[in-house]
């Protein structure tokens, strides 16, 4: 199940509030301290809906998740019962984590690499449990954040189910930090304001995912998929801008949909996202693209390494050889990742100490190339097609252009234009100017906000049904990693 569903948003949604309020209600009516409630219903109804919301598309993993969560909670409860072996408790958990994440995502690509090696191994065909990546790497963070003492463990297994399933991220993100939430699990409070600005945060995410990221979704096929055989110069830039789009208001409109409601439950999800292509350097770029992921390498890889003290070089190429393995168990994942691993090691020392006199348009030019470039090798996991691409882009084609991308462009005008709008931070922007027009009448101003919000949400939410009823091409790219 997807949040961009309308099974989700007409059937599942309502049901899990219905049934959420009711977990509250029971929750103040039996709780001995009116100040800090109980949240043992309410929470209940969150894991079983978790459960149910994993479950709808692969049943049999959900064993393996509540597998995954009991070893986590004893590996935690012997690191804080026994401290003479808590740095065995924490190996041993992360070794199981590592290899069960392992045997599912990357034994069949290390047998496939070697029986193409000449080693006759057998490949064995197991099925990539949707959201792996994401719930093991969230189970390291909670083993870590628990040795370093950043954060208590769970006494209570229930507790950590929830942390681990909740559905809000539970298939594509953004990774929440155990130590981010730990407290809010069993002590939290979603005021008005907070459902106020988490459903409108969903509805935005909503409008990203169906009217952006789907439609070009539609753009980028028709070149890089069925006209790969065919493609032009121009094609090939149209399509792969296509998916530059494409994947950015998909990823990013799950991470406003999951940040969205899980502020309506009173979670205070970090942001994953800090408008990326205003970026301008590919340093600059990944602290604003997947910053949840970033982080976590940075915190739990890098600087153990040894960060910038020493080896920093290797170290980098290590925290990219991981970030593009996470991504996905192919060689073109690999490469990707090194791709921007070297070549944020060539602007420390080229590019970034001179960042200040270099004109900051061409800098923009600059970083928007280089990773327009790199989604062209995370698209393609078939390196002949990969090649296809490649030469075509580059104009090893037949023809530079043809009526198809004259209409992919011409007859989805708008939809670029608003594209490139939604790209730079616009509702900051237009969230202000009420404020600068009327200063000092802050309760008109408020009363603007809302009426414009109410407005724009509507107008999302309207165009997304209309827009998904027949819809063929729904599925969130990240839910796959």
């Amino acid at each position: 199940m997807v949040f961009s569903d309308l099974f989700f948003l007409f059937v599942f949604l309502p049901a899990f509030i219905l049934l959420y309020r009711l977990g509250g209600w029971l929750d103040d009516r039996h709780s001995p301290d009116q100040l800090n409630p109980s949240h043992c219903w309410r929470n209940a109804v969150l894991v079983v809906f978790s459960l149910l919301f994993y479950a709808w598309g692969e049943p049999v993993y959900v064993l393996l998740m509540i597998v995954t969560v009991l070893l986590n909670y004893l590996s935690a409860l012997w690191m804080v019962r026994s401290v003479s072996t808590r740095k065995i408790a924490l190996v041993t958990g992360l070794v199981m984590n590592l290899l069960i994440l392992g045997s599912f995502k990357y034994l069949g690509f290390f047998a496939r690499t070697l029986d193409s090696l000449g080693l006759e191994v057998p490949v064995p065909e197991i099925s990539l449990p949707i959201g792996i990546s994401f719930y093991i790497f969230q189970s390291v963070s909670y083993l870590v954040d628990v040795y370093r003492s950043d954060a208590p463990a769970q006494r209570r297994y229930a507790d950590l189910l929830l942390y681990i399933s909740m559905f809000p991220q539970l298939i594509a993100g953004p990774i929440v930090r155990y130590d981010t939430i730990a407290r809010e699990i069993n002590s939290r409070n979603a005021s008005a304001e907070d459902i106020y600005d988490g459903v409108f945060r969903f509805l935005i995410g909503l409008g990203k995912k169906v009217i952006l990221a789907n439609q070009f979704s539609e753009i980028s096929d028709r070149f890089l998929v069925d006209g790969l055989g065919s493609l032009s110069t121009g094609g090939a830039w149209v399509g792969i801008l296509a998916f530059t789009f494409q994947i950015y208001f998909d990823f990013s409109g799950y991470s406003d949909m999951a940040i969205g409601i899980g502020r309506c439950l009173g979670f205070h999800f970090k942001e994953n996202f800090n408008h990326p292509y205003c970026c301008d350097t590919i340093t600059d770029f990944w602290r604003r693209w997947h910053m949840s992921l970033g982080s976590f390498f940075r915190d739990y890889v890098y600087i153990p390494l040894g960060g910038n003290r020493r080896r920093q070089w290797f170290n980098i190429l290590v925290v990219w050889f991981l970030t593009g393995m996470w991504h996905g168990a192919s060689w073109n994942f690999i490469i990707w990742g090194l791709y921007f691993g070297l070549i944020i090691m060539v602007e420390k020392f080229t590019i970034i100490p001179w960042k200040d006199r270099i004109p900051r348009p061409l800098l923009h030019v600059y970083a928007l190339l280089i990773v327009v470039l790199g989604w062209g090798i995370f698209y393609f996991d078939d390196m002949g097609a990969l090649a296809t691409f490649f030469q075509a882009i580059f104009g090893a084609s037949d023809h530079p252009t043809d009526f198809t991308v004259e209409g992919a462009l011409f007859d989805n005008f708008w939809l670029w234009i608003t594209a490139i709008l939604f790209c730079m931070p616009v509702r900051r922007w237009v969230s202000s100017v009420p404020e600068r027009l009327m200063p000092g009448h802050m309760g008109i101003v408020g009363n603007i906000t809302l009426l414009s919000r109410l407005v724009v949400a509507t107008v999302i939410l309207v165009i997304s049904v209309a827009l998904l009823i027949g819809a063929t091409n729904n599925a969130f790219l990240y839910t796959r990693f």
